[in-house]
C-alpha cells in the first residue's frame, strides 16, 4: 500500500520497501550526438532529461517499481555504423522496451519553441488508447497542481516512443527551454524535485485505479 499526502510545496510519499511487481521504462529523450533542444541561456536538452529522468527512477525504486532506463548516461543508443543514427538510437528504445514488457513508459523530454513566451508542461499519449490517455491526464493533472502546466488535460501525441508498441505510454514535455524563466526554472533543483513528485503522483494514482493491490 502506497499513501500520499499533500505538502508546502509538493507531495509527500509514503513507500514500501519490496518489489510491487510493476515494471516502468524511463526513457530520457535524446542523448549522444542527438543534443536535442538547446535553452536560451544554454541548457541541453539530451543532459536535463536525464537528470529528471534519474530523478524520477529513484522515487520509483524507493517505492517499489522495478524501473528500467533506456540510456543511463550520456551516450547515444544508435550504432556507430548505422547511416541513420536517430532510427538506430529509436529502435534500440523500442527493443529496451519490449524485453522489459513494463507495465508503463515515460519518456522525458523539454519543450522548445520560436515564441519564448511558451510555457508550461504537456503529457501526451498516442491516439486511440485509453489506457495511455488516463495515465497521462493523471500526470497532467497532477503537474497542473503542483507546477507549471497550462492544463488540466493531456494531448494526443504522435511521437515514436508512443507508437512503437502497445504498451500505455506517455510523453512529458516538462516545460519550455526557449522561455528564459522556464529554463530557469527548469534548473532549479526544487522544482526539479517538485515536478518529480507531481509526475510521481500521477503514477501512484494510476496504477491506484488500474491494479488491485496496489
Amino acid at each position: 500500500m502506497i499513501l500520499l499526502s499533500s505538502c508546502f510545496s509538493g507531495i509527500v510519499a509514503y513507500s514500501v520497501s519490496n518489489y510491487n511487481g510493476i515494471t516502468i521504462v524511463l526513457d530520457a529523450g535524446h542523448g549522444g550526438r542527438d543534443g536535442g533542444s538547446v535553452g536560451v541561456n544554454g541548457t541541453i536538452e539530451k543532459e536535463i532529461n536525464l537528470k529528471y529522468t534519474l530523478a524520477l527512477k529513484e522515487k520509483l525504486v524507493q517505492a517499489g517499481y522495478r524501473v528500467v532506463l533506456t540510456r543511463k548516461n550520456d551516450d547515444g543508443l544508435y550504432s556507430e555504423t548505422a547511416s541513420n543514427k536517430k532510427m538506430s538510437d529509436m529502435k534500440a528504445r523500442y527493443n529496451i522496451i519490449e524485453k522489459a514488457n513494463p507495465n508503463l513508459v515515460i519518456s522525458i523530454h523539454m519543450n522548445s519553441f520560436n515564441n519564448t513566451s511558451a510555457r508550461g508542461a504537456n503529457c501526451y499519449y498516442r491516439a486511440n488508447d485509453e489506457s495511455s490517455k488516463n495515465c497521462a491526464d493523471l500526470i497532467q493533472s497532477s503537474l497542473h497542481t503542483y507546477c507549471t502546466a497550462p492544463s488540466t488535460q493531456s494531448r494526443v501525441g504522435d511521437y515514436y516512443i508512443l507508437n512503437c508498441s502497445y504498451y500505455t505510454s506517455v510523453l512529458i514535455e516538462c516545460g519550455f527551454i526557449s522561455n528564459p524563466d522556464e529554463e530557469a526554472l527548469l534548473n532549479s533543483e526544487e522544482y526539479m524535485n517538485t515536478f518529480v513528485d507531481a509526475v510521481y503522483a500521477g503514477i501512484i494514482l494510476y496504477f491506484g485505479s488500474s491494479y488491485i493491490n496496489v
